[in-house]
């Protein structure tokens, strides 16, 4: 059974995720109170509908409920996001991913029911910083606001020893979850693998471990 999901809203945001999830199979209804938009992602999506989302007749008409996951991507009026999140979690919608504009807004969506509140804006501005400050990083993904997955590349200082040698998860606290090697990726890897230069490192952990690791080995 294909996955079926909801996007709300089909502005930068909400259309990538629409056109991300079609292109992975899945059947996409789009919504947006604004009819060029729609008309927009017509041809893409599965369904594509204008829809007035924080109207509760109008949810129940398009039998929401019975989605997987709905997705509320509503540009920059909280109001509406907000009462449309209410609206959702009041018809029984398994699963509420909303777009926040700030913390405040976030708080809100947390206290009402939604599943996962993501802040686009933002956590791209914190990869980009990571990525931007440290040649090393390759990607950062913000898990919450103290811990991290972060990829980084191995250099001449850890090249040659094995994890079981450096002793990371000791001596930083954090995790190596994987290592990527050319084409291949080793899951969970053994304490006697040993690194290579211009292996990736995927790390997990909170922020100030990772931090401290990574000043102690990049600089």
């Amino acid at each position: 059974m294909k996955k079926e999901f909801v996007v709300i809203g089909l502005g930068r945001f909400g259309g990538s995720i629409v056109k991300e999830l079609i292109e992975q199979g899945a059947d996409v209804m789009a919504i947006d109170i604004e009819s060029e938009r729609v008309d927009e992602f017509a041809p893409i999506a599965t369904q594509a509908v204008v829809a007035d989302t924080t109207d509760e007749a109008v949810l129940k008409s398009l039998g929401i409920r019975n989605f997987d996951h709905v997705i509320v991507a509503i540009g920059d009026n909280i109001q509406s996001s907000i009462l449309t999140t209410l609206m959702l979690k009041e018809l029984g919608v398994k699963k509420i991913t909303v777009k926040a504009q700030n913390n405040y807004h976030e708080k809100v969506l947390v206290k009402i029911g939604a599943d996962n509140v993501v802040h686009p804006e933002r956590d791209m501005g914190i990869r980009i910083a990571n990525n931007i400050l440290s040649n090393n990083v390759l990607d950062y993904l913000e898990l919450s606001d103290e811990h991290s997955i972060m990829e980084l590349i191995v250099n001449s200082k850890l090249a040659g020893n094995t994890l079981i040698d450096l002793d990371i998860r000791a001596k930083y606290g954090i995790n190596i979850v994987a290592i990527k090697r050319g084409d291949s990726i080793i899951v969970s890897p053994q304490a006697d693998e040993f690194l290579q230069v211009n292996d990736i490192l995927i790390i997990i952990g909170a922020d100030v471990d990772i931090n401290r690791f990574e000043k102690k080995v990049f600089n």
